[in-house]
Protein backbone atom coordinates (compact mmCIF):
# COMPACT_ATOMS: atom_id res chain seq x y z
CA UNK A 1 0.00 0.00 0.00
CA UNK A 2 3.12 2.24 0.11
CA UNK A 3 4.21 2.07 -3.53
CA UNK A 4 5.08 5.36 -5.23
CA UNK A 5 3.79 6.30 -8.68
CA UNK A 6 7.34 5.87 -10.00
CA UNK A 7 7.43 2.29 -8.75
CA UNK A 8 3.93 1.48 -9.99
CA UNK A 9 4.79 2.63 -13.52
CA UNK A 10 7.86 0.41 -13.50
CA UNK A 11 5.83 -2.52 -12.20
CA UNK A 12 3.23 -1.99 -14.93
CA UNK A 13 5.84 -2.15 -17.68
CA UNK A 14 7.72 -5.09 -16.20
CA UNK A 15 4.68 -7.25 -15.53
CA UNK A 16 3.06 -6.30 -18.83
CA UNK A 17 6.22 -7.48 -20.59
CA UNK A 18 6.37 -10.62 -18.43
CA UNK A 19 2.75 -11.39 -19.29
CA UNK A 20 3.53 -10.94 -22.98
CA UNK A 21 6.39 -13.44 -22.64
CA UNK A 22 4.08 -15.92 -20.91
CA UNK A 23 1.59 -15.58 -23.75
CA UNK A 24 4.37 -16.27 -26.26
CA UNK A 25 5.47 -19.37 -24.35
CA UNK A 26 1.87 -20.63 -24.01
CA UNK A 27 1.18 -20.13 -27.72
CA UNK A 28 4.46 -21.82 -28.64
CA UNK A 29 3.62 -24.87 -26.53
CA UNK A 30 0.03 -25.14 -27.79
CA UNK A 31 0.57 -24.10 -31.44
CA UNK A 32 4.13 -25.34 -31.92
CA UNK A 33 5.08 -22.03 -33.54
CA UNK A 34 5.70 -18.38 -32.70
CA UNK A 35 2.60 -16.23 -32.28
CA UNK A 36 2.67 -12.67 -30.99
CA UNK A 37 -0.42 -12.74 -28.77
CA UNK A 38 -0.26 -9.18 -27.53
CA UNK A 39 -3.04 -6.72 -28.29
CA UNK A 40 -0.60 -3.87 -28.79
CA UNK A 41 2.07 -3.89 -31.43
CA UNK A 42 4.79 -3.68 -28.78
CA UNK A 43 5.81 -6.49 -26.43
CA UNK A 44 3.32 -5.64 -23.68
CA UNK A 45 0.06 -7.16 -22.38
CA UNK A 46 -1.37 -4.33 -20.24
CA UNK A 47 -3.94 -6.54 -18.50
CA UNK A 48 -1.10 -8.41 -16.76
CA UNK A 49 0.51 -5.17 -15.60
CA UNK A 50 -2.79 -3.76 -14.34
CA UNK A 51 -3.68 -7.03 -12.61
CA UNK A 52 -0.37 -7.16 -10.74
CA UNK A 53 -0.61 -3.51 -9.69
CA UNK A 54 -4.09 -4.06 -8.28
CA UNK A 55 -2.90 -7.21 -6.48
CA UNK A 56 0.08 -5.36 -5.00
CA UNK A 57 -2.11 -2.50 -3.79
CA UNK A 58 -5.00 -4.49 -2.37
CA UNK A 59 -3.43 -7.77 -1.23
CA UNK A 60 -0.02 -6.76 0.05
CA UNK A 61 -1.19 -7.45 3.61
CA UNK A 62 -1.92 -11.08 2.63
CA UNK A 63 1.66 -11.83 1.69
CA UNK A 64 2.08 -14.05 4.75
CA UNK A 65 -1.03 -16.07 3.88
CA UNK A 66 -0.31 -17.63 0.51
CA UNK A 67 -3.67 -19.38 0.04
CA UNK A 68 -5.74 -16.24 0.56
CA UNK A 69 -3.26 -14.24 -1.50
CA UNK A 70 -3.72 -16.65 -4.43
CA UNK A 71 -7.52 -16.51 -4.07
CA UNK A 72 -7.51 -12.71 -4.05
CA UNK A 73 -5.18 -12.47 -7.05
CA UNK A 74 -7.29 -15.03 -8.88
CA UNK A 75 -10.44 -13.01 -8.21
CA UNK A 76 -8.86 -9.84 -9.59
CA UNK A 77 -7.59 -11.73 -12.64
CA UNK A 78 -11.05 -13.19 -13.24
CA UNK A 79 -12.82 -9.83 -13.18
CA UNK A 80 -10.16 -8.14 -15.32
CA UNK A 81 -10.09 -10.93 -17.90
CA UNK A 82 -13.89 -11.10 -18.08
CA UNK A 83 -14.49 -7.40 -18.67
CA UNK A 84 -11.40 -7.01 -20.88
CA UNK A 85 -12.71 -9.83 -23.08
CA UNK A 86 -16.11 -8.17 -23.38
CA UNK A 87 -14.58 -4.74 -24.07
CA UNK A 88 -12.27 -6.06 -26.80
CA UNK A 89 -15.11 -7.98 -28.38
CA UNK A 90 -17.29 -4.87 -28.47
CA UNK A 91 -14.47 -2.73 -29.90
CA UNK A 92 -13.07 -5.12 -32.50
CA UNK A 93 -16.10 -7.35 -33.21
CA UNK A 94 -14.05 -10.47 -32.57
CA UNK A 95 -12.99 -12.75 -29.73
CA UNK A 96 -9.42 -12.57 -28.52
CA UNK A 97 -9.65 -15.77 -26.49
CA UNK A 98 -12.29 -18.40 -25.90
CA UNK A 99 -12.49 -20.82 -22.96
CA UNK A 100 -15.77 -22.37 -24.09
CA UNK A 101 -14.16 -25.83 -24.25
CA UNK A 102 -13.08 -25.65 -20.61
CA UNK A 103 -15.24 -26.62 -17.65
CA UNK A 104 -16.70 -23.95 -15.37
CA UNK A 105 -16.40 -21.10 -17.86
CA UNK A 106 -18.43 -17.90 -18.10
CA UNK A 107 -19.28 -17.20 -21.72
CA UNK A 108 -15.83 -18.35 -22.78
CA UNK A 109 -14.31 -15.17 -21.32
CA UNK A 110 -13.01 -16.77 -18.11
CA UNK A 111 -12.83 -20.28 -16.70
CA UNK A 112 -11.98 -21.75 -13.32
CA UNK A 113 -8.74 -23.55 -14.34
CA UNK A 114 -7.16 -20.42 -15.78
CA UNK A 115 -8.44 -18.21 -12.95
CA UNK A 116 -6.74 -20.56 -10.51
CA UNK A 117 -3.59 -20.52 -12.65
CA UNK A 118 -3.51 -16.71 -12.79
CA UNK A 119 -4.07 -16.48 -9.04
CA UNK A 120 -1.32 -18.99 -8.25
CA UNK A 121 1.10 -17.37 -10.70
CA UNK A 122 0.47 -13.86 -9.36
CA UNK A 123 0.84 -15.03 -5.75
CA UNK A 124 4.14 -16.76 -6.57
CA UNK A 125 5.34 -13.63 -8.35
CA UNK A 126 4.49 -11.48 -5.34
CA UNK A 127 6.18 -13.96 -3.03
CA UNK A 128 9.43 -14.60 -4.91
CA UNK A 129 9.80 -12.41 -8.02
CA UNK A 130 8.52 -9.06 -6.84
CA UNK A 131 11.07 -8.48 -4.03
CA UNK A 132 13.86 -8.93 -6.60
CA UNK A 133 12.16 -6.59 -9.09
CA UNK A 134 11.61 -3.99 -6.38
CA UNK A 135 15.29 -4.16 -5.37
CA UNK A 136 16.53 -3.82 -8.96
CA UNK A 137 14.29 -0.79 -9.56
CA UNK A 138 15.77 0.78 -6.43
CA UNK A 139 19.25 0.46 -7.96
CA UNK A 140 18.29 2.52 -11.03
CA UNK A 141 19.17 6.24 -10.68
CA UNK A 142 15.90 8.14 -10.48
CA UNK A 143 16.91 10.56 -13.25
CA UNK A 144 17.59 7.75 -15.73
CA UNK A 145 14.54 5.86 -14.54
CA UNK A 146 12.25 8.83 -15.18
CA UNK A 147 13.68 9.36 -18.66
CA UNK A 148 13.13 5.71 -19.51
CA UNK A 149 9.54 5.74 -18.20
CA UNK A 150 8.67 8.87 -20.17
CA UNK A 151 10.12 7.43 -23.37
CA UNK A 152 8.45 4.05 -22.83
CA UNK A 153 4.99 5.47 -22.19
CA UNK A 154 5.24 7.91 -25.11
CA UNK A 155 6.04 4.99 -27.42
CA UNK A 156 3.23 2.89 -25.94
CA UNK A 157 0.85 5.83 -26.26
CA UNK A 158 1.62 6.03 -29.98
CA UNK A 159 1.17 2.26 -30.16
CA UNK A 160 -2.26 2.42 -28.50
CA UNK A 161 -3.43 5.24 -30.78
CA UNK A 162 -2.29 3.43 -33.91
CA UNK A 163 -3.80 0.09 -32.88
CA UNK A 164 -7.14 1.64 -31.96
CA UNK A 165 -7.28 3.64 -35.16
CA UNK A 166 -6.16 0.87 -37.48
CA UNK A 167 -8.11 -2.01 -35.96
CA UNK A 168 -11.39 -0.15 -35.58
CA UNK A 169 -11.33 1.59 -38.93
CA UNK A 170 -9.38 -0.76 -41.20
CA UNK A 171 -12.33 -2.63 -42.70
CA UNK A 172 -14.49 0.44 -43.28
CA UNK A 173 -12.49 3.55 -43.89
CA UNK A 174 -9.16 2.74 -45.49
CA UNK A 175 -8.53 6.42 -46.25
CA UNK A 176 -8.70 7.26 -42.54
CA UNK A 177 -6.34 4.40 -41.78
CA UNK A 178 -3.88 5.73 -44.35
CA UNK A 179 -4.13 9.22 -42.87
CA UNK A 180 -3.57 7.92 -39.34
CA UNK A 181 -0.67 5.76 -40.44
CA UNK A 182 0.86 8.72 -42.25
CA UNK A 183 0.57 10.90 -39.12
CA UNK A 184 2.25 8.24 -37.02
CA UNK A 185 4.86 7.95 -39.77
CA UNK A 186 5.74 11.64 -39.41
CA UNK A 187 5.81 11.55 -35.60
CA UNK A 188 7.65 8.31 -35.03
CA UNK A 189 10.22 8.23 -37.88
CA UNK A 190 8.37 5.98 -40.34
CA UNK A 191 7.07 3.71 -37.59
CA UNK A 192 3.43 4.41 -38.42
CA UNK A 193 3.28 2.66 -41.80
CA UNK A 194 5.09 -0.36 -40.45
CA UNK A 195 2.41 -0.65 -37.77
CA UNK A 196 -0.37 -0.18 -40.33
CA UNK A 197 0.96 -2.86 -42.69
CA UNK A 198 1.72 -5.27 -39.89
CA UNK A 199 -1.11 -4.94 -37.42
CA UNK A 200 -3.97 -6.33 -39.53
CA UNK A 201 -1.89 -9.25 -40.78
CA UNK A 202 -0.70 -10.14 -37.27
CA UNK A 203 -4.12 -9.84 -35.63
CA UNK A 204 -5.83 -11.94 -38.28
CA UNK A 205 -3.15 -14.61 -38.05
CA UNK A 206 -2.96 -14.75 -34.27
CA UNK A 207 -6.65 -14.33 -33.49
CA UNK A 208 -9.07 -15.84 -36.02
CA UNK A 209 -12.44 -14.04 -35.80
CA UNK A 210 -15.20 -15.67 -33.77
CA UNK A 211 -18.78 -14.97 -34.61
CA UNK A 212 -20.41 -12.63 -32.12
CA UNK A 213 -24.05 -13.32 -31.42
CA UNK A 214 -26.22 -10.23 -31.27
CA UNK A 215 -29.08 -11.08 -28.94
CA UNK A 216 -30.92 -7.79 -29.39
CA UNK A 217 -32.63 -6.81 -32.60
CA UNK A 218 -32.66 -3.17 -33.65
CA UNK A 219 -36.41 -3.08 -33.18
CA UNK A 220 -36.18 -4.36 -29.62
CA UNK A 221 -33.53 -1.77 -28.76
CA UNK A 222 -35.79 1.01 -29.91
CA UNK A 223 -39.01 -0.18 -28.27
CA UNK A 224 -37.82 -1.81 -25.01
CA UNK A 225 -36.05 0.22 -22.35
CA UNK A 226 -32.80 -1.19 -20.93
CA UNK A 227 -33.13 -4.62 -22.52
CA UNK A 228 -30.49 -7.17 -21.59
CA UNK A 229 -27.51 -6.09 -19.53
CA UNK A 230 -27.33 -2.61 -21.01
CA UNK A 231 -25.85 0.59 -19.58
CA UNK A 232 -29.24 1.88 -18.46
CA UNK A 233 -30.14 -1.44 -16.84
CA UNK A 234 -26.90 -1.47 -14.85
CA UNK A 235 -27.46 2.08 -13.58
CA UNK A 236 -30.92 1.14 -12.33
CA UNK A 237 -29.57 -2.05 -10.75
CA UNK A 238 -26.83 -0.05 -9.04
CA UNK A 239 -29.43 2.17 -7.36
CA UNK A 240 -31.68 -0.74 -6.45
CA UNK A 241 -28.77 -2.83 -5.15
CA UNK A 242 -27.37 0.09 -3.14
CA UNK A 243 -30.77 0.70 -1.55
CA UNK A 244 -31.50 -2.97 -0.80
CA UNK A 245 -28.01 -3.48 0.58
CA UNK A 246 -28.34 -0.53 2.95
CA UNK A 247 -31.70 -1.84 4.22
CA UNK A 248 -30.31 -5.36 4.70
CA UNK A 249 -27.30 -4.11 6.67
CA UNK A 250 -29.46 -1.78 8.77
CA UNK A 251 -31.87 -4.58 9.72
CA UNK A 252 -28.96 -6.96 10.36
CA UNK A 253 -27.36 -4.46 12.74
CA UNK A 254 -30.68 -4.01 14.53
CA UNK A 255 -31.00 -7.71 15.31
CA UNK A 256 -27.31 -8.49 15.82
CA UNK A 257 -26.33 -5.37 17.80
CA UNK A 258 -29.69 -4.41 19.30
CA UNK A 259 -29.86 -0.90 17.82
CA UNK A 260 -30.66 0.93 14.65
CA UNK A 261 -27.65 2.51 12.93
CA UNK A 262 -26.91 4.04 9.57
CA UNK A 263 -25.09 1.84 7.06
CA UNK A 264 -25.18 4.33 4.18
CA UNK A 265 -22.08 5.17 2.16
CA UNK A 266 -23.31 8.65 1.23
CA UNK A 267 -24.68 11.66 3.07
CA UNK A 268 -27.93 11.82 1.10
CA UNK A 269 -30.15 8.77 1.07
CA UNK A 270 -29.93 5.15 2.25
CA UNK A 271 -27.47 3.86 -0.32
CA UNK A 272 -24.59 1.42 0.16
CA UNK A 273 -22.10 1.97 -2.68
CA UNK A 274 -20.37 -1.33 -1.92
CA UNK A 275 -23.61 -3.25 -2.46
CA UNK A 276 -24.52 -1.23 -5.55
CA UNK A 277 -21.22 -1.87 -7.31
CA UNK A 278 -21.31 -5.51 -6.17
CA UNK A 279 -24.74 -6.00 -7.75
CA UNK A 280 -23.52 -4.46 -11.02
CA UNK A 281 -20.41 -6.68 -11.19
CA UNK A 282 -22.35 -9.80 -10.22
CA UNK A 283 -25.10 -9.13 -12.75
CA UNK A 284 -22.71 -8.29 -15.59
CA UNK A 285 -20.80 -11.54 -15.05
CA UNK A 286 -23.67 -13.93 -14.31
CA UNK A 287 -26.88 -12.65 -15.88
CA UNK A 288 -26.51 -14.93 -18.91
CA UNK A 289 -25.80 -17.92 -16.69
CA UNK A 290 -28.75 -17.85 -14.33
CA UNK A 291 -29.54 -21.43 -15.38
CA UNK A 292 -26.30 -22.78 -13.97
CA UNK A 293 -26.40 -24.88 -10.82
CA UNK A 294 -27.05 -23.13 -7.52
CA UNK A 295 -23.82 -24.60 -6.13
CA UNK A 296 -21.79 -22.92 -8.89
CA UNK A 297 -23.38 -19.52 -8.29
CA UNK A 298 -23.01 -19.89 -4.51
CA UNK A 299 -19.29 -20.70 -4.72
CA UNK A 300 -18.74 -17.93 -7.26
CA UNK A 301 -20.55 -15.40 -5.07
CA UNK A 302 -18.73 -16.54 -1.92
CA UNK A 303 -15.23 -16.22 -3.40
CA UNK A 304 -15.79 -13.12 -5.51
CA UNK A 305 -17.87 -11.40 -2.83
CA UNK A 306 -15.21 -12.00 -0.21
CA UNK A 307 -12.45 -10.71 -2.50
CA UNK A 308 -14.58 -7.71 -3.44
CA UNK A 309 -15.32 -6.79 0.18
CA UNK A 310 -11.62 -7.13 1.03
CA UNK A 311 -10.68 -4.80 -1.84
CA UNK A 312 -13.32 -2.27 -0.77
CA UNK A 313 -11.96 -2.32 2.78
CA UNK A 314 -8.40 -1.65 1.61
CA UNK A 315 -9.56 1.00 -0.86
CA UNK A 316 -11.54 3.01 1.69
CA UNK A 317 -8.68 2.81 4.17
CA UNK A 318 -6.20 4.09 1.58
CA UNK A 319 -8.43 6.86 0.22
CA UNK A 320 -10.21 8.05 3.37
CA UNK A 321 -7.77 6.96 6.06
CA UNK A 322 -10.59 5.23 7.94
CA UNK A 323 -11.86 1.72 8.63
CA UNK A 324 -15.59 1.46 7.90
CA UNK A 325 -16.03 -2.11 9.19
CA UNK A 326 -13.99 -4.40 11.39
CA UNK A 327 -14.67 -8.12 11.77
CA UNK A 328 -11.74 -8.75 14.11
CA UNK A 329 -14.07 -10.06 16.84
CA UNK A 330 -15.84 -12.49 14.50
CA UNK A 331 -14.29 -15.99 14.17
CA UNK A 332 -12.52 -16.96 10.92
CA UNK A 333 -11.82 -13.39 9.87
CA UNK A 334 -9.03 -12.20 7.59
CA UNK A 335 -7.37 -9.09 8.97
CA UNK A 336 -10.74 -7.89 10.21
CA UNK A 337 -11.68 -7.02 6.62
CA UNK A 338 -13.75 -10.11 5.79
CA UNK A 339 -14.91 -13.23 7.58
CA UNK A 340 -16.13 -16.63 6.43
CA UNK A 341 -19.71 -16.13 7.65
CA UNK A 342 -20.19 -12.92 5.66
CA UNK A 343 -18.52 -14.51 2.63
CA UNK A 344 -21.23 -17.16 2.81
CA UNK A 345 -23.76 -14.33 2.95
CA UNK A 346 -22.31 -13.04 -0.34
CA UNK A 347 -22.78 -16.52 -1.83
CA UNK A 348 -26.38 -16.73 -0.62
CA UNK A 349 -27.04 -13.20 -1.88
CA UNK A 350 -25.64 -14.16 -5.30
CA UNK A 351 -28.02 -17.14 -5.54
CA UNK A 352 -31.05 -15.15 -4.40
CA UNK A 353 -30.21 -12.29 -6.75
CA UNK A 354 -29.43 -14.23 -9.94
CA UNK A 355 -32.04 -16.95 -9.52
CA UNK A 356 -34.99 -15.01 -8.13
CA UNK A 357 -34.67 -11.24 -7.73
CA UNK A 358 -32.87 -10.17 -10.89
CA UNK A 359 -35.32 -11.72 -13.41
CA UNK A 360 -38.30 -10.01 -11.74
CA UNK A 361 -36.59 -6.66 -11.23
CA UNK A 362 -35.23 -6.76 -14.78
CA UNK A 363 -38.71 -7.31 -16.20
CA UNK A 364 -40.08 -4.39 -14.18
CA UNK A 365 -37.30 -2.07 -15.38
CA UNK A 366 -37.94 -3.02 -19.01
CA UNK A 367 -41.59 -1.98 -18.65
CA UNK A 368 -40.57 1.64 -18.07
CA UNK A 369 -41.22 3.82 -21.16
CA UNK A 370 -38.02 4.44 -23.11
CA UNK A 371 -38.01 8.24 -22.86
CA UNK A 372 -38.96 8.34 -19.20
CA UNK A 373 -36.44 5.62 -18.37
CA UNK A 374 -33.63 7.41 -20.19
CA UNK A 375 -34.35 10.70 -18.40
CA UNK A 376 -34.54 8.97 -15.01
CA UNK A 377 -31.25 7.17 -15.70
CA UNK A 378 -29.38 10.42 -16.21
CA UNK A 379 -31.08 11.97 -13.18
CA UNK A 380 -29.80 9.02 -11.14
CA UNK A 381 -26.29 9.42 -12.55
CA UNK A 382 -26.13 13.14 -11.80
CA UNK A 383 -27.65 12.72 -8.33
CA UNK A 384 -25.32 9.92 -7.27
CA UNK A 385 -22.24 11.58 -8.76
CA UNK A 386 -22.91 14.79 -6.82
CA UNK A 387 -23.86 12.77 -3.75
CA UNK A 388 -20.61 10.79 -3.82
CA UNK A 389 -18.47 13.89 -4.38
CA UNK A 390 -20.09 15.75 -1.48
CA UNK A 391 -19.84 12.64 0.71
CA UNK A 392 -16.15 12.21 -0.08
CA UNK A 393 -15.46 15.88 0.63
CA UNK A 394 -17.48 15.82 3.85
CA UNK A 395 -15.70 12.71 5.11
CA UNK A 396 -12.28 14.08 4.21
CA UNK A 397 -13.09 17.22 6.18
CA UNK A 398 -14.36 15.05 9.04
CA UNK A 399 -11.02 13.25 8.89
CA UNK A 400 -9.14 16.56 8.96
CA UNK A 401 -11.07 17.75 12.02
CA UNK A 402 -10.19 14.47 13.74
CA UNK A 403 -6.51 15.38 13.36
CA UNK A 404 -7.11 18.95 14.52
CA UNK A 405 -6.82 20.73 11.17
CA UNK A 406 -8.68 24.05 11.08
CA UNK A 407 -10.81 25.11 8.11
CA UNK A 408 -8.88 27.39 5.75
CA UNK A 409 -11.13 27.68 2.68
CA UNK A 410 -14.74 28.63 1.99
CA UNK A 411 -15.51 25.03 1.03
CA UNK A 412 -14.09 23.69 4.27
CA UNK A 413 -16.13 26.22 6.29
CA UNK A 414 -19.23 25.14 4.33
CA UNK A 415 -18.53 21.48 5.11
CA UNK A 416 -17.95 22.25 8.80
CA UNK A 417 -21.27 24.06 8.96
CA UNK A 418 -23.42 21.55 7.09
CA UNK A 419 -21.62 18.31 8.02
CA UNK A 420 -20.39 18.69 11.62
CA UNK A 421 -19.00 15.79 13.60
CA UNK A 422 -22.37 14.96 15.14
CA UNK A 423 -23.99 14.49 11.74
CA UNK A 424 -21.06 12.52 10.32
CA UNK A 425 -21.03 10.21 13.35
CA UNK A 426 -24.70 9.41 12.74
CA UNK A 427 -24.09 8.68 9.06
CA UNK A 428 -20.88 6.70 9.62
CA UNK A 429 -21.19 5.33 13.18
CA UNK A 430 -18.79 2.43 12.61
CA UNK A 431 -16.01 4.41 10.92
CA UNK A 432 -12.69 4.34 12.76
CA UNK A 433 -9.84 6.67 11.92
CA UNK A 434 -6.46 5.09 11.47
CA UNK A 435 -3.86 5.99 14.06
CA UNK A 436 -1.31 7.59 11.76
CA UNK A 437 0.43 10.93 11.55
CA UNK A 438 -0.62 13.22 8.76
Amino acid sequence: MNHSLYQLLWYFLIYSFTGWCLEIVYAAVRKRRFLNRGILNGPLCPVYGLGMILSLIFFKSLKDNFIFLAIGCGAIATVLEFFTGILLERLFKKRWWDYSDYKYNLGGYVCLPFSMLWGLTAALAMEFLHPLISTVIGWIPSFLGNIFLIAAFVIEGIDVISVMGIIVEVRRYNKKVEDLAESIHQISNRLGRAIFLYIERRMTKAHPPVEVEDSLSKTAKKTVFAQGCSFHKLIWLFFIGAFIGDIIETVFCRFSMGRWMSRSSVVYGPFSIVWGIGVVILTAMLYKYKDKKISFIFIFGTVMGGAYEYICSVFTEIVFGAIFWDYSKIPLNLGGRINLLFCFFWGIAAVLWIKYLYPKISNLIEKVPVRIGTVLTWIMIVFMTVNMLISAAAFERYNQRFYGEEASTAIEHFLDEHFPDERMEKIYPSAKMRNNSR
